[in-house]
């Protein structure tokens, strides 16, 4: 008896607690209100179910509980009439449930023919983006056409991709009440396209370019999400998708460069690039050797997509603008002083030239500790520390390690890596979250032997 009441506590709390939970679907920001009905269908029957089987069995064990001794229960292994009272339930619950799936998926996968074009790519932890120019066509790619200059693959050979617009960061924009379909393309894994307030969601496929559509009703910044293990950043493969008004989104698709645009630029010219670093060489070292005395690290050796990078990020004020970041703040108004694009590749084809020496080792702490610790890190950094620019992980063997404890502490404490446009940083700070001062110690030393 006991448990039959269980049973049916359970039943009733269940029930309550479907209806009460102040958990449930974000708001819905698309035209696919279908899905959520679909879904509502599943909980309905779902819940019917579960419902009257639990409330059936509650009922066989209080209706034909033990009474006496003597009692004995009755054999009866077929029963014609209740099988198929059976197999009708069951054949309307499963239809009642796959059939309307079945239709919206029909949709899903139908985009109108007057939807835009938009390519989502995917690798290892950040998202881009690209946009037909104004033939209205992308233009080719390759995967064996992937390096550092050319991240998307594309086709220098093919006509309709020198207007293809290209978006680099984890942002972008799409129009509002305008049918959008998102091509999915990977370069590396499986990786996964959500949007929860669109309801959509659809896996890539490296080798494959599989697809989705929408319409967005609302405008606002909705989140981009990876559903799909992808490795040991995943949590952090986060993009946003902004979706406004077709005048706002033309005037922000007119400030993206072109495909034709970005292999226009020239290579820095590492002449020019040696006056501009007179000033920087006043406290990194006439050979970017650092100096510790002036809060600069080595930058003699480092990459050169790395070196553009922190200089375009501090700049801009993505980096070095937390009051906490004391060195960080030194570093923007110089980075300030570049006027554009050309003078930081200049500068960086001149740090480029400069003789690479190891810099002089300050931190000492147990290097076979740090061997263990360092398993994370090399999934990025590599086993011999030498960077992967492929999932933006600088070169870290040889160079400063008091700096490289200083940083690794800056993410931690969110001085470093909180700004929302630094994607990579925002990465970084969730990995050192486990490390205390004397592993980060530990950590540098075993970097130091790469």
């Amino acid at each position: 008896m006991a448990i039959a009441i269980i049973i049916i506590l359970l039943v009733i709390g269940s029930v309550i607690f479907h209806f009460m939970s102040p958990w449930y679907f974000t708001e819905l920001a698309s035209n696919w209100g279908a899905i959520d009905a679909t879904v509502t269908i599943t909980f309905v029957v779902c819940g019917i179910v579960f419902v009257a089987t639990n409330l059936f069995m509650a009922y066989c064990i209080i209706r034909f509980r033990n009474k006496s001794k003597d009692q004995r229960a009755k054999y009866e292994p077929e029963n014609k009439k209740l099988e198929g009272w059976l197999i009708v339930v069951t054949t309307i619950g499963v239809v009642a449930m796959l059939a309307p799936g079945l239709i919206v998926w029909g949709k899903f996968v139908s985009p109108p023919e007057n939807a835009a074009i938009v390519e989502a790519i995917g690798q290892q932890w950040q998202w881009s983006f690209r946009f037909p120019g104004e033939d209205g066509e992308l233009g080719k790619v390759d995967a064996k056409k992937i390096n550092i200059d050319n991240p998307f693959g594309m086709n220098d050979e093919d006509p309709y991709g020198q207007d293809d617009i290209l978006i680099a960061g984890n942002e972008v924009h799409i129009p509002l009440g305008q049918p959008v379909k998102f091509l999915l393309r990977s370069k590396d894994v499986l990786h996964n396209f959500t949007v929860p307030q669109f309801r959509v969601k659809m896996d890539l496929v490296p080798g494959m370019v599989p697809w989705l559509w929408l319409t967005p009703t609302r405008t606002g910044t909705f989140e981009i999400l990876c559903e799909e293990l992808c490795g040991i950043g995943h949590h952090t493969m986060r993009g946003k998708v902004v979706v406004e008004e077709e005048e706002d989104f033309q005037a922000w698709l007119a400030q993206q460069p072109t495909y034709a645009q970005l292999s226009a630029q020239q290579p820095g010219d590492a002449v020019t690039g040696k006056a501009l670093y007179a000033v920087c060489s006043a406290c990194h070292g006439l050979e970017g050797e650092g100096n510790q005395a002036l809060n600069a690290p080595k930058i003699s050796g480092q990459e050169d997509w790395y070196i553009k990078r922190q200089l375009s990020y501090f700049k801009h004020g993505i980096r070095g603008a937390n009051p906490q970041d004391t060195f960080g703040q030194q570093m923007a108004p110089m980075a300030a002083t570049l006027a554009d694009e050309t003078a930081i590749n200049n500068i960086a084809a001149y740090i480029q030239s400069l003789p690479d020496k190891p810099a002089t080792q300050t931190v000492s702490g147990d290097a076979r500790n740090g061997k263990k610790l360092y398993v994370t890190c090399s999934k990025c950094h590599g086993k011999q520390a030498k960077g992967k620019w492929a999932v933006n992980a600088p070169r870290i063997a040889g160079m400063s390690d008091w700096y490289m404890a200083t940083q690794l502490k800056n993410f931690k404490q969110g001085i470093r890596g909180a700004h929302p446009q630094d994607v990579t940083g925002r990465q970084m700070e969730s990995m050192v979250l486990s490390l205390n001062d004397e592993k980060i110690d530990d950590l540098i030393a075993y970097i130091n032997t790469l």
